[in-house]
């Protein structure tokens, strides 16, 4: 037996409150046919009789009496869920929780969050920064950026566009800028763990792997990046940290005409999840902003 709709359900419900199928329809926004017909399905349904029709109006039946008790409360209850769930998917006042990689959301993106919070001052920011590849559901965030596609089938995934990393020095450094790709063997560097392998592109198509052992190491690229202007070394880090730097002269790129690999960047949010029109918003805005970037290279 087909089971009944909530539709159905919550039309018999708005009748009997009603006493009235054309005051039921008035207050759904629809037909007194649809609401006469949806009714006489949903009784059909259950095989029994809910509702009296009358010149007078609607009464309910015994079964109409019993199933309404069991029915309205419910019923109310989960249309007045939905309908604050719409609300909160549509409204662009309201929290939005932001998850980033600690390098990007901090840094390269502050100038987006001071822009994003001055536009819309109803949106509630939450922003968790993690290099850390988590769960975005199991932090309950609306969207993720993440560096690199994510093998989490049940994502959506939108590409974003990639960063380089570039060859960085300070201009103070005491050691000789390298004028050759083989010469960096010999020179001091300062790396990351993430970007400890210097695996680099040639703008002419040609590669070169670096293997060498670097003089300072840290988890951390804002460490390297101080230890890099100390004139620590040579660094390998994403265009998109550096970029001040370079253009307040405190650092040089090192060999411009190479670079290390691609760092690609996605926006994700889970497959089964509607997107909230604040996430919508930040998605765009987001977007926009990064295609003005130097350092990022957009899809687009």
């Amino acid at each position: 037996m087909r089971k009944p709709s909530l539709d159905d359900l919550k039309i018999f419900i708005v009748a009997a409150n009603q006493h009235s199928l054309t005051a039921a329809a008035a207050k759904l926004k629809m037909t007194i046919a649809t609401v006469s017909r949806r009714i006489s399905a949903l009784e059909a349904t259950l095989g029994v009789e809910l509702l009296h029709r009358s010149t007078k109006g609607l009464t309910l039946t015994p079964h109409g009496e019993s199933y309404y008790r069991e029915c309205e409360e419910l019923v109310l209850a989960l249309d007045q869920r939905i309908l604050d769930l719409d609300q909160t998917l549509h409204s662009l006042s309201g929290p939005l929780k932001i998850m980033a990689p600690v390098n990007l959301g901090s840094g390269p993106l502050d100038a987006f969050w001071r822009h994003f919070i001055d536009r819309y001052p109803e949106i509630a920011l939450t922003i968790e920064l993690d290099n850390n590849v988590v769960d975005i559901r199991d932090h309950q965030a609306d969207i993720a950026l993440r560096s690199g596609p994510q093998k989490d089938s049940t994502l959506i995934q939108k590409y974003l566009g990639y960063i380089e990393p570039i060859l960085v020095a300070s201009a103070t450094m005491k050691h000789p800028i390298p004028s050759k790709v083989e010469e960096l063997q010999a020179c001091p560097s300062v790396a990351a763990k993430m970007f400890s392998e210097w695996q680099l592109f040639h703008q002419e198509g040609s590669q070169h792997a670096c293997h060498k052992s670097h003089f300072h190491i840290s988890n951390d690229m804002n460490i390297v990046l101080n230890l890099t202007l100390s004139g620590a070394g040579i660094s390998l880090m994403p265009a998109s940290m550096v970029a001040n730097s370079l253009q307040a002269g405190e650092l040089i790129r090192v060999l411009p005409e190479w670079r290390g690999r691609h760092r690609e960047i996605f926006l994700v949010w889970p497959y089964r999840r509607s997107l909230s029109a604040r996430a919508k918003l930040f998605r765009s805005e987001l977007i926009e902003f990064l295609s003005y970037q130097s350092w990022f290279h957009s899809a687009d």
